[in-house]
């Protein structure tokens, strides 16, 4: 998993996008993640329910929202 995106839950921003720094085992309970403006944060998380993945870049802007590799509320609001 390292150097995928994610998308952690904000207070301001509803969804930020953070890259993963650090390969996350089964049973971790911290996800190693670097924010877009650099923060590198410990994002505490439950291995049952894992933070939604980003789409790739290429995708952004798509105007067909089935042709994203992944449809979720955070994917849907970003594009």
């Amino acid at each position: 998993l390292q150097y995928n995106r994610v998308w952690i839950p904000d207070n301001e921003e509803v969804w930020q996008s953070a890259e993963i720094t650090k390969n996350y085992k089964a049973g971790d309970r911290f996800l190693h993640v670097q924010l877009e403006d650099g923060t590198e944060l410990s994002y505490p998380v439950d291995p049952a329910a894992l933070p939604p993945l980003c789409n790739p870049d290429i995708l952004v802007g798509e105007n067909d929202l089935t042709a994203l590799s992944y449809l979720h509320e955070p994917a849907v609001l970003h594009n």
